[in-house]
Parts: structure tokens; C-alpha cells; sequence
């Protein structure tokens, strides 16, 4: 079975595949199919997701699944939150979003620098039924990047019960414990029922 994922994120494609390992599905990408993303103008990462989601289902056909992710920072009043990819103007320009990040945090005492990573996964199914599902990973943020690995904010990320940021951890380590492997486990079962 064929699946639109509706991002054209490499990264998040390469966690979702390793998630979704065992289903006999396919997924294919928007940029493959020549998709473009919609606007995403909701106000949460729920009605973000659904957004992308339900369009990639109604320019195609076939089930869609799509996520929204970001970054809460508690002493940010939830900052970045839905735009995250695009904090500092540019979408997707990590190293600028990391630098505001850095930049905003310099005030802010140690140990008021908790924050969560959220993810919302959205599947629309093929008669347009709609599951949706919330993973979120609690940690804290610091103000220097450690590690090679994951994406985005994950350098200065550490999550509760951990001493080193997700971009230290291994695939599976950061996949066992993160936001967007909560949601997608949890998605997985829904897209194991439409065979």
C-alpha cells in the first residue's frame, strides 16, 4: 500500500520509515509526486498537521500522513512552538533558529530552561476519516550545541533522564524516546488497519 508522507523532509522520512518498518507500506513523498506543500495557517500543531495531511489526500487519493513538530520553551511562554522551522524568518534555516534560540536564552537562569519537543502525527484515510495523534518529549534547553546527530534543535536538547542532547543519541536511542516516535508509534496502528 502506498502512503503520501506530506513533508519533503529527508529526516523526518528516514524516522518515519524506521518506525513504520514490518507494515507493507510505501511511502512516497509530496516532492515525488509533485506536491506542493499548502500554507500551514492553524494555530496548533493539530490543525497544522490535518492541513498537510488533508491535502496531500485530496490532490492524490491515497492515504495521506503528515506531522507538525516544534519546539516549547517554557520561559519563551511556549516559543517557538508552531513556527519553529521558521523562527528566525527562514523555513527549515536550522543554523539561524539555533542561533535566536541561543541568543534568547542568555538571561534566562538554568533552571528555568525546561521545554518540550511536540509532534503531532495526522493520517487521512482513504474515504477522508481522520486520525490524530500527540507525542511530546520533556527536557531542557542549553545554551551550546553538543553532538553530530538529529536535526533542528536537537543539539541543544536534552531530554528528562538524560545528560546528553538528542543529537548525541543513536537513531533508536532518540526514535525510543522522542515526540515524533510517541506519535508515530502510536499512528503506526491506525495505518496497520488499512489493508
Amino acid at each position: 500500500m502506498r502512503i503520501v508522507l506530506a513533508t519533503n523532509n529527508a529526516k523526518k522520512r528516514a524516522e518515519l520509515e524506521r518506525i513504520l518498518e514490518g507494515l507493507d507500506v510505501e511511502l512516497v513523498s509530496m516532492g515525488e509526486l509533485g506536491l506542493v506543500s499548502p500554507v500551514e495557517d492553524g494555530s496548533t500543531f493539530e490543525e497544522n498537521a490535518v492541513i498537510k495531511a488533508r491535502s496531500a489526500w485530496l490532490a492524490t487519493g491515497m492515504p495521506a500522513l503528515a506531522d507538525d513538530s516544534g519546539l516549547e520553551v517554557d520561559a519563551f511562554n511556549g516559543e517557538p512552538g508552531i513556527y519553529s522551522s521558521r523562527w528566525a524568518g527562514t523555513d527549515g534555516d536550522d543554523d539561524a533558529n539555533n542561533a535566536l534560540l541561543v541568543e534568547r536564552l542568555a538571561d534566562v537562569p538554568e533552571d528555568q530552561r525546561t521545554a518540550r519537543f511536540v509532534a503531532v502525527a495526522a493520517l487521512i484515510t482513504p474515504g477522508g476519516g481522520e486520525r490524530v495523534v500527540r507525542g511530546t518529549m520533556e527536557g531542557r534547553v542549553r545554551p551550546f550545541a553538543t553532538g553530530e546527530g538529529g536535526f533542528g534543535y536537537d543539539p541543544y536538547f536534552v531530554a528528562d533522564g538524560h545528560e546528553v542532547s538528542n543529537a548525541e543519541l543513536t537513531p533508536e536511542q532518540k526514535d525510543a524516546i522522542s515526540h515524533r516516535g510517541q506519535a508515530f508509534r502510536a499512528i503506526r496502528e491506525y495505518v496497520a488497519r488499512l489493508h
